[in-house]
């Protein structure tokens, strides 16, 4: 066994979890200008243990959508299991989105200036993908979504969805008028 892939002691994961919450609660406060030294103060560690887990803060952001898709990944195995293809359709999309509203770490770093690093988090990723291009393909298939609407379209209504999450941001109006351009004639 390689020494990334050994399992981390109680006391390092503790740490691990610890730097995850305390980037989440100051990257939602303050966004990028949040500071790495800063992270370690608000978690109670030294800087060092800070790098020892995230070699630099877009490590640190990746962990934090790594960890928001492994929690989506729940949600989208549920919705999966429904059996209407429109509703679980729907149960997918507000139910990341709703995620999403609770969480302005995560929406920061899919929306924020620099591009999350998808290969640290690919397993999470795509886990989630497989099973929104399955929702999806059924809501096709059932002539619920037009015909011509991909999984990667998902991923257009959330960012936009989410870049109207704000104090006078109406996300839910936004989302209610872009599903019925998108709906199949099929109602």
């Amino acid at each position: 066994m390689t020494a990334p892939e050994r399992p981390l002691r109680a006391d390092a994961r503790r740490n691990r979890e610890s730097v995850l919450d305390a980037a989440g609660e100051l990257f939602a406060q303050r966004g990028d200008a949040v500071q790495m030294d800063e992270i370690a103060e608000r978690a109670g560690l030294g800087v060092g243990t800070l790098y020892r887990h995230f070699a630099d803060k877009q490590a640190l952001l990746a962990a934090i959508i790594g960890r928001r898709f492994e929690a989506m990944t729940t949600l989208a195995r549920t919705a999966d299991e429904t059996e209407d293809p429109w509703t679980a359709f729907e149960t997918l999309l507000y139910g990341y989105l709703e995620s999403a509203q609770a969480d302005a770490t995560f929406r920061f770093a899919l929306l924020g200036p620099e591009e999350p690093r998808w290969n640290d988090i690919a397993a999470e990723k795509t886990d989630f993908s497989a099973i929104t291009e399955r929702i999806v393909q059924r809501a096709v298939d059932a002539g619920r979504l037009r015909e011509d609407f991909r999984a990667h379209d998902f991923v257009l209504i959330t960012r936009g969805a989410m870049a109207n999450m704000t104090g006078a941001g109406d996300w839910r109006r936004h989302v209610a008028l872009l599903l019925e351009g998108i709906r199949g004639p099929q109602r």
